[in-house]
């Protein structure tokens, strides 16, 4: 018997590998699979030059050099990499990090770590609509502060913040800034020349790349920084992040940086459109709230509170037609409820309301309109 899948609506969880992005990668699992860094012999030479190319694609995506990219496994270990290696070498004279309630769990773990290891933490609030005071952010800098640590877009309400200003902020008071841009790398224009970020953590698997693999944005002038590795064995990527390099994921991630340079405008536009339709079909039929909706979002994230639900399990009653997600897929498992929503002020009935819907390449009109029938179908 044929198993009947679910609408996929969980791009910003991860997002399927482009057909092209596999072709691209499939020679270098079989036929062109030397070592990077076996640099004496021909299959290392294809290997390396393959690399080299993946990551001009990447860098020209978000408006840096090459140089100023190095591979991880993805933006978990790009965001340790990036906090932990920017504290260690100034943990007696600049030791405070200052960040916001609503950053991603990977961000806010680490700079626990941080903490119970001296590092002075502030979490600054975030208003109802999940926005940043910035006449806060500029009056708790002191003169220990070190970083300023903000995400580029939130990953369960699409909320952008003001990276520009956050940045220019930084630059006038020379303090680094580190930027988690997982969510909007790919989805909207990010260019870490113009928008003042120092470091920058981002996946292959949020744009349509392979799972595994993902790049750090080490500024290289103006500041230059300096990183303190956090893996370290045979000197890989500028002796900044050691390991055999990963060279069919680097192709892939390649491939699907330079399918969302030619893509990203239209297709912005398109989910724009689709996440417009699915917002005003669910207005005019139910009762709903839609998180952060009064300021700007990337166009692929709806952030839904069904306030008519009544029953026992929003996601169960939803995933059995349509895959979903109550936030980050990484912290499925909290009971407490979203962290992100609980910042913003949202009651806890109303966060067992909430769903996140987050379309993405493969998602049709029609997927909408059969996502909004069950929708209206578990309220009725």
């Amino acid at each position: 018997m044929a198993i009947t899948l679910p609408i996929y609506l969980d791009y910003a969880s991860t997002t399927p590998v482009d057909e092209e992005v596999l072709s691209a990668m499939l020679p270098y699992f079989t036929h062109h699979y030397g070592n990077a860094a076996s640099r004496i012999h021909a299959f290392g030479w294809m290997a390396e030059e393959a690399v080299e190319i993946a990551r001009e694609a990447i860098a020209s995506l978000i408006h840096c050099t090459k140089e100023e990219l190095i591979f991880t496994s993805g933006a978990t270990e790009s965001i340790n990499l990036a906090l932990r290696g920017i504290t260690e070498p100034f943990s007696s004279n600049k030791n405070h990090i200052i960040s916001f309630a609503t950053e991603h769990k990977a961000v806010l773990d680490t700079l626990y770590e941080l903490e119970k290891k001296g590092y002075d933490i502030t979490l600054l609030p975030v208003d109802s609509n999940g926005q940043i005071d910035l006449t806060m952010l500029h009056d708790a800098i002191r003169d220990e502060t070190l970083l300023i640590s903000c995400m580029y877009a939130n990953n369960e309400t699409g909320i952008i913040h003001p990276i520009q200003q956050i940045g220019a902020i930084a630059k006038e008071k020379n303090i680094y800034f580190f930027c988690d841009a997982t969510q909007a790398v790919g989805k909207i224009p990010v260019d870490v020349a113009s928008e003042h970020i120092d470091i920058m953590a981002f996946s292959s698997h949020k744009i349509y790349g392979p799972k595994g693999i993902g790049a750090l944005y080490i500024r290289r002038k103006n500041p230059r920084v300096t990183l303190t590795p956090q893996i370290t064995g045979g000197g890989q990527e500028r002796n900044i992040r050691s390991g055999t390099m990963n060279v069919p994921g680097i192709v892939g991630f390649g491939k699907a940086a330079s399918l969302c340079m030619e893509q990203m405008d239209e297709e912005s536009k398109r989910l724009t459109a689709l996440r417009d339709l699915l917002e005003n079909a669910c207005k005019d039929s139910m009762k709903i709230c839609i998180h952060g909706s009064n300021t700007t979002r990337l166009p692929n994230i709806s952030n839904i509170c069904l306030k008519e639900y009544r029953g026992s399990g929003l996601i169960p009653d939803l995933c059995n037609k349509i895959a979903v997600s109550s936030g980050s897929a990484c912290n499925s498992g909290n009971l407490n409820g979203s962290h992100v929503l609980k910042a913003m002020g949202i009651d806890k009935d109303d966060m067992k309301k909430t769903v996140r819907i987050s379309l993405g390449r493969m998602t049709t009109e029609d997927d909408l309109n059969r996502a909004i029938e069950h929708i209206r179908s578990i309220i009725n």
